[in-house]
């Protein structure tokens, strides 16, 4: 009986190779950025690269140039020199995530009128702006955007990440006037709502926090638009939500774009969504070293754990052979890492693990390995297999 697993397909397309290897399924990789932008009914799509960390993958949603394509604008990256980067391979509308302190690439970025007219700082502090203007000079126009904070406050609780202090109207109109008198041009607002992009739809308490918190930032941050206009006039960008949240973040018409990346390849702390399809499309494979018990298997290397708060959330899950799982004891480790429930495996064989955030999987591999509908595969470099590491 021919095994229905896509993961199947994967294990034959890949069975002369040694792992370790990372595989991106590219007919399920394909199909989700498909259901991206259908989600985001004509709303562009900006591609978090951190979620992504191929270059190779990028070009395949925005085109070679990694600039746009069907559906897909611009690229959201998280590191300054990595928006240089980007920018030098083609890219030409790169939007940083989060501020900068790197004052040799601002250096970099001020002596290039190419990259000053592609790359977008994030900022939400004076201190910020003038580090860039002691780090750029006097002539540079940098392009800049503020971060708001999009978090939900209740009483004293703080449902969100800690990103930005800019919170108020107020808040962001002030710094949107000292960014100016500094020389920066404003071109953008953003707003990244964690607590309903990053939270899966377990409950429907949940739930009701999602909803409350979209309705509150859909009026703040229409008060904090009409505030940063009437101090800088009119935005090119107004950035919005992550893959979980998509249909939040289009509900307001101010919104210009939307960010997703993670959606591509689809880790499992994206199973528990109901808005997406479990279509993962990012795999990885380590072989069998040793059998120390009956119904023990241990597998070379494997403790990918992903950042955020330490726990069962954030380890690698085995997937294939079906009925393997970590031991408690020992879990997924640095070298080497013990699976139950492995009767029938042999040394030599593979396990298939899925990692539980996008991108960061690939800071483990050098390559991987990109296998189409026929099993046609194509190793293309990660960022790290490009000498690149951009923290």
């Amino acid at each position: 009986m021919t095994d229905p697993s896509p993961i199947a397909g994967l294990h034959a397309a890949t069975a002369e190779l040694d792992a370790p290897l990372a595989v991106v399924d590219l007919a399920a990789l394909r199909a989700n950025a498909a259901d991206l932008v259908r989600r985001a009914r004509g709303v562009p799509i900006r591609v978090a690269s951190k979620s992504v960390r191929c270059r190779a993958v990028l070009e395949e949603v925005l085109g070679s140039d990694l600039t746009a394509s069907g559906g897909f604008a611009g690229i959201m990256g998280y590191a300054l020199p990595e928006a240089i980067w980007l920018v030098r391979q083609g890219a030409r509308d790169v939007l940083l995530g989060y501020p900068t302190a790197d004052r040799a690439a601002l250096a970099e970025l001020a002596a290039d009128p190419l990259l000053l007219d592609s790359i977008t700082l994030m900022i939400d502090d004076t201190d910020q702006l003038d580090l860039i203007r002691a780090a750029v000079g006097d002539k540079a126009a940098v392009r800049v955007c503020i971060d708001v904070d999009a978090s939900l406050r209740i009483g004293p609780l703080h449902l969100g990440v800690r990103r930005s202090p800019i919170r108020s109207p107020e808040q962001a109109a002030r710094l949107a006037g000292a960014a100016r008198r500094r020389g920066c041009n404003v071109v953008g607002v953003m707003t990244y709502e964690a607590q309903i992009a990053g939270l899966p739809d377990t409950n429907p308490a949940v739930r009701l926090v999602k909803k409350a918190s979209a309705t509150e930032i859909l009026r703040r941050r229409r008060r904090v638009l009409d505030a940063v206009r009437n101090e800088v006039g009119e935005l090119e960008i107004v950035n919005s939500g992550g893959t979980g949240s998509i249909e939040v973040s289009i509900s307001d018409p101010d919104v210009t774009e939307v960010t997703a990346g993670s959606g591509l390849y689809l880790p499992t702390l994206f199973d528990g969504y109901r808005n997406l399809a479990p279509r993962p499309s990012m795999y990885f494979a380590l072989p069998v070293l040793r059998r120390p018990a009956e119904g023990i298997a241990t597998v070379f290397s494997g403790g990918y754990i992903a950042s955020g708060p330490a726990g069962a959330s954030r380890v690698p899950k085995p997937v294939w052979p079906l009925g393997l799982g970590l031991i408690g004891t020992e879990g997924a480790g640095e070298v080497q890492t013990p699976l139950t429930g492995s009767n029938g495996l042999h040394i030599g064989d593979r396990v298939w693990f899925r990692h539980a955030k996008a991108g960061e999987l690939c800071e483990r591999f050098t390559q991987v390995q990109l296998v189409d509908a026929d099993g046609k595969r194509t190793p293309v470099p990660t960022y790290r297999g490009e000498g690149q590491c951009f923290g």
